[in-house]
């Protein structure tokens, strides 16, 4: 649309409330002979009269009349959030997009958001959970929270979270019928519940001690790719499950799941918050700010 266009659309809604170019001028502190100009200039433009003049009298024809109708709700909504924003001056505003996947949604960005929202209301946050590694770039995010190991190298990545670790588990019933592992190795004679990433690779398991690693890949037992099905087919006995250790907390607290191989389970750099590497807007500045100072980064 041309500005000038919006202007005069302005004019013809005053107008057309005061139903007098004289009461209009005086609302709009202009001239009675501007405003006939710029609804001349107006119907001009469109192609047809949106005002029935006479000598005593001005009113909306019926082309006007549904112009108003589409005019006057779009008018008052528009002054409705330009007041709401000029309310808070130096209030942010904006958009803040962030990709995650469910578990660091849950126990990174959830804690803060509420209150990062409330005090912020001019910004507008979405949060895409999505197990997948998200291109931020492509994908139009001012950033993603995902794993250290599995950033792009051209990324700016920050540590958010504590640190994670990773618990092998089974349930009692499973262990009756199979001795328990004691090295990675022995997995490979256990049925694992594994994982199904986004890229259709099974998960692999991955072990440290004492600066020795060992990585196997599960086989031999049920897949999933949704992290309460596989805590379920773990208390069911199905086979030996490697998953975070807080998602089996309650688990193993109550007997229900037995951990093993706790010594190869050592804690590990959890979630990284990453982004390009150019200067953020002044929301996601204020994003980040929340994070640092909930302990986060």
């Amino acid at each position: 649309m041309r500005p000038d266009r919006l202007a005069d659309l302005a004019i013809f809604a005053a107008i057309a409330s005061e139903t007098s170019f004289t009461r209009a001028a005086r609302r709009l502190g202009v001239t009675q002979s501007a405003l006939s100009q710029a609804m001349k200039r107006l119907e001009a433009q469109l192609g047809f009269r949106v005002l029935a003049r006479t000598t005593r009298s001005v009113a909306p024809t019926a082309a006007g009349e549904r112009l108003l109708a589409t005019l006057s709700p779009a008018m008052a909504g528009l002054d409705a959030e330009i007041e709401a924003l000029s309310g808070a001056p130096g209030a942010a505003i904006g958009t803040v997009r962030i990709t995650t996947g469910k578990h660091a949604a849950d126990t990174v960005l959830w804690p803060m958001l509420p209150s990062f929202m409330r005090c912020h209301p001019g910004i507008e946050v979405e949060l895409s959970v999505d197990d997948s590694m998200t291109d931020v770039v492509t994908g139009r995010f001012d950033a993603g929270i995902r794993l250290g190991e599995r950033l792009e190298k051209d990324m700016i990545a920050v540590p958010v979270g504590p640190p994670l670790r990773i618990a092998v588990v089974a349930a009692p019933g499973y262990l009756n019928d199979h001795a328990a592992a004691m090295k990675p190795a022995d997995l490979t004679g256990h049925r694992c519940i594994a994982y199904r990433a986004a890229n259709g690779d099974l998960s692999p398991w991955s072990f440290e001690r004492d600066g020795h690693s060992a990585t196997i890949v599960p086989g031999r037992g049920p897949v999933f790719n949704d992290g309460d099905l596989l805590v379920a087919a773990a208390l069911e006995g199905f086979g030996v499950l490697y998953i975070l250790e807080d998602l089996v907390a309650a688990q193993l607290a109550d007997g229900r799941l037995v951990r093993l191989l706790e010594p190869w389970c050592e804690p590990f750099a959890g979630y990284h918050l990453y982004y390009p590497d150019r200067r953020g807007t002044a929301a996601f500045e204020l994003f980040k700010d929340a994070l640092r100072a909930g302990g986060a980064i």
